[in-house]
Formats: C-alpha cells, structure tokens, sequence
C-alpha cells in the first residue's frame, strides 16, 4: 500500500503535488489544512483522511483530532502534534503506541527510527516558510514492512 503523507497546507494545494502523489491509494494529512478546498483538490488525486492543527478549526467534522488505523500489519497514529506542545519524535513516541506516527506542526521535514518504529513529519506542503523547503511524504507499506521516502516540491 502506498500512502501520501502531507501537513501544514494552509490553504495552498502545490500543483506539483498531483505528479507527486500519484499512485498513492491514500492520502493522511497531518493538520493546518487551512479549509475544504484543500481537501476537496487532494481528494481528487486519492481518498484523504485529515486532523485538524492548531490554526483549523476543531469540530470541523472533515477533521479529526487523531486518526488511529491499521494497514496491512502496521499501525498508524496521525495527529497535528501540537496536542504535545513542541513535539518532537521522542514525546510523540512516548505518547502513542502506533508503529507509524506521523505529525506535522513544526514544518520541518524528519524522518525518525526508534526502537522499530518510526515518527514522520513530511514537512510543509503549503507556502514557504521559515526558509524550510516544502515536501510531503511517500509511505509505503508491505504487509509488516515499513519504508518512507521524503519528497521536496518546488
């Protein structure tokens, strides 16, 4: 199975990111989606599933506060992070038990290993801040194999 993972929109679907996440049978979005057309343009490319961030609006009922699934054999807990203050991988860890935990929040792209699990921020896909690069994550998973690639977008 082959999952786009993306945050921090804030209202601006990157063209790109149809080439970009084509193929991909799921879409979850990590938060500050910044509105439905986002979510209406990233359906059209793959099913999306989406939390709400700390600048969307809670209660949204396109949004959920955490997303909890399994696919395949592995684990996955989706949330914006900032439910943790500044997260970082090791708090997040700490909190859920998923094998997968994605994020997002913090705009920075990371990818990190710990004790056979694995904490993903794809980073920003919406406008350029912070002089960070925008990207999104490509998650792959093959029954209890887990691999994730990042991917920069101009």
């Amino acid at each position: 199975m082959l999952i786009g993972l993306v945050s921090d929109t804030h209202g601006l679907v990157r063209p790109e990111l149809h080439t970009v996440l084509a193929g991909v049978e799921l879409i979850l979005h990590a938060g500050d989606v910044g509105g439905h057309d986002v979510l209406d343009e990233l359906g059209l490319i793959a099913p999306v599933l989406a939390v709400y961030g700390n600048t969307d609006m809670p209660g949204d009922p396109r949004l959920a506060a955490a997303i909890d699934q399994t696919f395949d054999d592995v684990t996955v807990h989706v949330s914006h992070g900032h439910e943790v203050g500044s997260p970082t991988p090791e708090k997040l860890l700490a909190r859920y038990p998923a094998q997968v935990i994605v994020y997002g929040h913090t705009h920075r792209q990371l990818i990190s290993h710990a004790d056979g699990r694995l904490a993903v921020n794809p980073g920003a896909a919406g406008a350029r801040r912070f002089r960070l690069e925008p990207s999104v994550a490509l998650l792959r998973l093959e029954g209890d194999r887990v691999a994730v690639e990042l991917v920069e977008l101009r």
